[in-house]
């Protein structure tokens, strides 16, 4: 039953709510406030799924970082309902022109959101690692020490903020519907779910397609420039193109070697992490690659 379940989570969780959530608003018309009540769904099912089978038991305990992770998550999505709120004004002001193909059927314009989101969300995280002003923003998401749904949200609001523009302001250029703008939100919020589960799901060939967890977490190793990998937030193809794709199936992620190695001293506290990227950094020499981990890279080479 486990093996079944491993096998069918990622892809039924995912298709699963994005395609509710597609069939309320296009389908039924539903207001768009549906959403937020989905999503709480999918934020039970996946505490559900890390308790049922998780990927590392000790993950589902809290590391006294338990309410900051609420608190990231409730900042971070009010910011995307009070953008949505704001979206019939950015639309006024932003868009080029009625170039957006709404002639085509809402999946297909889902669909293509959601690619065009991806590229630019990839690009402003690549970028982040490789800029340093972005690096101290996007180093809360790293401080993380263990790995589960909820620290999918666990982002700085300026970086938020950053990785938003990326990825919504190509859409909002184009002229893009605000009910295909607002499930594409929803979606995100699932894949971010997705990417960070506890879960001990199976891939199998989906694994070349989607950045789920099984691929992520690779991003979060501690080893310097080791987890400068696997930057897609939806799809693998962006980190193929880069040349940062990465997978090592026989290596199982520990919680030792997530975080950031350089600064293992950085802070856990929400608002002191606010505050963090303001103030000089005093890293130490990143720990070495465990000899495991270091053949397991070798073979993916």
């Amino acid at each position: 039953m486990k093996s079944l379940f491993a096998a069918l989570y990622g892809p039924v969780f995912w298709a699963g709510f994005i395609g509710a959530a597609s069939y309320l608003i296009a389908a039924c018309h539903a207001s768009l406030w549906v959403l937020p009540p989905l999503l709480l769904l999918a934020l039970l099912t996946s505490f559900f799924a890390e308790r049922y089978l998780p990927y590392d038991g000790a993950w589902n305990d809290g590391h006294g970082d338990g309410w900051r992770d609420i608190v990231h998550a409730l900042v971070n999505e009010a910011l995307h309902l009070l953008g949505l709120a704001a979206f019939p004004l950015l639309a006024g002001y932003l868009a080029l022109g009625p170039f957006w193909p709404v002639q085509l059927p809402f999946w297909v314009q889902l669909a293509l959101a959601i690619v065009i989101a991806d590229c630019g969300i990839t690009l402003v995280h690549y970028l982040s690692h490789r800029s340093y002003l972005l690096w101290k923003l996007h180093a809360v998401h790293h401080s993380v020490q263990r790995l589960y749904g909820l620290n999918g949200w666990m982002k700085h609001p300026l970086h938020l903020l950053l990785e938003a523009a990326g990825g919504m302001l190509p859409l909002l250029l184009l002229g893009i519907p605000e009910p295909i703008m607002a499930v594409l939100a929803f979606a995100v919020a699932i894949q971010l779910l997705l990417q960070h589960a506890n879960v001990d799901m199976r891939m199998g060939p989906l694994r070349h397609v989607f950045a789920w967890a099984p691929l992520h977490r690779f991003h979060h190793m501690k080893y310097g420039t080791a987890g400068d990998v696997n930057f897609g937030l939806f799809f693998t193809c962006w980190d193929r193109l880069l040349g940062t794709a990465f997978d090592a199936p026989g290596y199982r992620m520990r919680g030792e070697d997530l975080g950031i190695g350089s600064r293992p001293d950085y802070p856990v506290a929400y608002l002191p992490q606010l505050i963090e990227p303001l103030r000089a950094e005093e890293g130490v020499r990143a720990p070495a690659l465990p000899a495991d981990l270091r053949k397991a890279i070798n073979r993916a080479a």
